[in-house]
């Protein structure tokens, strides 16, 4: 698949050919003159235009008294002024034509309303002026392929970072210098790296969307708390999917549940953090516990192999380790599979001591015959059908007679097999670790973060190679559903043209006509109340389950019809609904919400206990594909309930996968005007027989906002 780089207006931002500095210090220690200082330091070919009124040069280049002044048009202009000057700043920058700037000073919407107002209008007189804005309240941002350092982090005090195969958008200014200094300390380059503050303006989803597009870039780390552009965002992942460029992410903030609608059980499971969540998953991006996990990710996909396969290799010369291993393997959702029984009994030929089944155990007789450890490591990855191999070999790299013959002894062993993705565990020195990382190998000092970072490329793979095509956002919307209040009756009635599978009801208006439905139907059968002003039909004694003759359908309808009046006296009565009594099956629930920044999330879980109490629910962005209904429907915990247990059948999953896409779908083309969907419950029949969903609850956006 080729890579995709669409056009953005951020490159002028990136890839400045001039910059002009306003009020820029002569003191290269002041965060005013630090940036002039750091692309000093990191030598910017491009103009450097300080502006200082009171100096004719500013760390010995000549300075410039206004904007106005300077001799060509700066691509950008870092603004290293009191936020008292800062909006007259902006102004000079429109009225020379800049086309982005740099806002550094604080005290905006992060000070109260009254900074909100001024950060306001400040954008407003930007957009209006065709001038792009970073910022307020950012560290800035660098190229370090050109030599632009745009920002004051005193991260950069030391050491200018060198190119590298990573870019970083940080929310966070703090957190986004301390990732930087880390990943240069982890040896990992990085090439672009920009923290977006207050984000006036361009924000971390366009960022992100930037990287994405970028041929130099091969991992994106980013810095989340809070999405403003929910579309954006998405799209963003989208691309860099599309593009095979991992995204590690750092998304704070793993709230409790948002806004409750009392009248839907989706509402009520969906949060904000469940649905970030879904979106990760669905795009294939890797969700960091912590920056040691984030920067362990990243570096292990600086390699650039992302195995579709789970199952891992494991030679050791410790059987202790190899236990170790395999735990972490399994609670990574790794495949410790046992070697094929041709290539145990060559290596028990090679090694007579070790234990050959996997995890490898060569014991140290290994050490003392080098070969012996290649020819181990090539059967392992010729004949095991391994995605990726790690080995643990602790001190023995340091030591001094044995370190260089080891790693010889690996790299020929691994020499045949460049598609693989090899992990060493091991203490040693920093030359020798960037030694066997000139060789292609990734190096750890715990077994369990490198099986972790493993894990995390496994499933990269996996999102890369099923990406599909973007095509699926691409449902038109639909024209807007009636205003108001919307029955069970009328909501089946509009999901049913959507293709979600109902029972063969009967609305009527008499208990005559109730008793004719009944005999048409069958005995026995359930009778529902209709209205829309009645949502929980139990709790007034709604709904009658099993009326089995004429006579007590007649009644039952009487007896729908005189609670409604009792406990709901100005309620609007449709009528009673006459339905047949639903095979067995496995209960689930499948639902719509509505989030404020990402728009429609579908939901599915398991009914009853699964989903009140255990909340064993799973989340989705629409619209999605069968692929990953199928895959949402594997994520729930009670997922074997559905392949059958205690001797009941398996229940139809592909059917339970299409009603999901057709909901998808649905909620798709009706983005901008529904507020919650619930199918509750949904009844899984047995493989061959389909759905049918008992109950639904459709609520209009417009109902919401009346």
């Amino acid at each position: 698949m080729n890579h995709v780089s669409p056009a953005t207006d951020l490159d002028h931002l990136f890839r400045p050919r001039s910059i002009a500095i306003l009020g820029a210090s002569n003191d290269p220690n002041r965060i005013s003159g630090r940036p002039l200082r750091y692309l000093l330091e990191g030598g910017f070919k491009g103009g450097l235009y300080p502006v200082n009124p009171n100096r004719e040069t500013v760390q010995g280049v000549k300075a410039y008294a206004s904007l106005a002044d300077v001799p060509e048009v700066p691509d950008v202009a870092l603004l290293a002024v009191p936020a008292a000057l800062t909006e007259q700043a902006v102004v000079e920058c429109i009225e020379k034509g800049v086309r982005a700037a740099v806002i550094f000073s604080a005290g905006y919407a992060e000070s109260g309303d009254d900074g909100l107002l001024v950060q306001d209008r400040i954008a407003a007189t930007a957009k209006a002026g065709g001038l792009r804005l970073l910022g307020p309240n950012c560290l800035g941002m660098f190229n370090s392929n050109i030599g632009y350092f745009g920002t004051f982090t005193q991260s950069l005090d030391r050491e200018i970072p060198s190119p590298g195969p990573v870019g970083i958008v940080s929310q966070s200014g703090a957190y986004g210098s301390h990732i930087a200094y880390l990943a240069r300390k982890r040896g990992i380059g990085v090439s672009y790296w920009i923290t977006t503050g207050n984000e006036a303006d361009v924000d971390v989803a366009e960022c992100l969307y930037w990287m994405a597009g970028q041929s130099d870039i091969k991992v994106i780390m980013a810095y989340v708390e809070g999405v403003r552009n929910g579309p954006r965002f998405r799209a963003a992942l989208a691309l860099a999917r599309r593009n095979r460029k991992p995204v590690v992410m750092m998304k704070v903030g793993r709230s409790e549940v948002g806004a409750k609608a009392a009248s839907s059980h989706t509402a009520s499971l969906a949060g904000s953090d469940e649905v970030y969540d879904a979106l990760f998953r669905q795009y294939g991006v890797h969700r960091a516990a912590t920056t040691e996990e984030q920067l362990d990710v990243a570096y292990a996909c600086t390699r650039g192999i992302f195995p579709q396969g789970n199952k891992l290799g494991v030679v050791t010369l410790s059987g202790g380790a190899g236990v170790l291993i395999s735990d972490s393997a399994e609670r990574y959702g790794l495949d410790v599979a046992p070697m094929p029984e041709a290539a145990q009994k060559q290596l028990k030929e090679l090694l007579p001591f070790a234990s050959v089944e996997n995890p490898v155990d060569t014991t140290a007789q290994a050490l003392n015959d080098m070969s012996l450890l290649s020819k181990n490591i090539h059967i392992m990855l010729e004949q095991g059908g391994y995605d990726a191999l790690i080995g643990f070999f602790s001190t023995v790299p340091s030591t001094r007679t044995l370190s260089a013959p080891l790693r010889q002894a690996i790299t020929d062993g691994c020499a045949a097999f460049p598609d693989r993705l090899v992990a060493m565990e091991m203490v040693t020195d920093e030359e020798t670790v960037r030694s066997y990382e000139k060789n292609g190998f990734l190096v750890f000092e715990d077994a369990d973060r490198a099986v972790l970072a493993l894990s995390a490329l496994t499933r990269f793979g996996t999102a890369f190679e099923n990406a599909g095509s973007e095509a699926e956002d691409d449902i038109a919307a639909a024209a807007p559903l009636a205003t108001g209040q919307v029955s069970e009756y009328e909501a089946k009635r509009i999901l049913g043209q959507a293709g979600i599978p109902f029972l063969d009801e009967k609305l009527v208006n008499a208990a005559g006509a109730a008793g004719d439905a009944a005999d048409a139907i069958g005995y026995p059968v359930v009778m529902k109340i209709v209205s829309p002003d009645i949502e929980h039909k139990t709790e007034i004694g709604g709904v009658l389950v099993g009326p089995g003759d004429r006579a007590e359908v007649m009644a039952s309808y009487d007896t729908l019809i005189a609670r409604a009046a009792e406990h709901c006296p100005d309620a609007l009565i449709e009528g009673v609904l006459v339905a047949p009594m639903a095979k067995k099956g496995v209960e689930t629930i499948i639902g719509v919400s509505r989030d404020p920044v990402f728009g429609p999330v579908v939901m599915f879980g398991l009914g009853g206990v699964h989903v009140e109490v255990l909340k064993d629910v799973a989340f989705r962005h629409v619209p999605f594909d069968k692929a990953e209904a199928l895959s949402m429907i594997d994520q729930i915990r009670g997922r074997a309930l559905l392949s059958g247990v205690r001797g009941a059948p398996p229940s139809d999953v592909d059917a339970l996968a299409d009603v999901l896409v057709r909901i998808s779908a649905f909620a798709a083309a009706h983005r901008d005007n529904i507020e919650t969907i619930d199918l509750n419950p949904v009844i899984a029949l047995p493989a061959g027989q389909g759905v049918v969903a008992l109950d639904a609850l459709l609520v209009p956006l417009s109902r919401i906002g009346a």
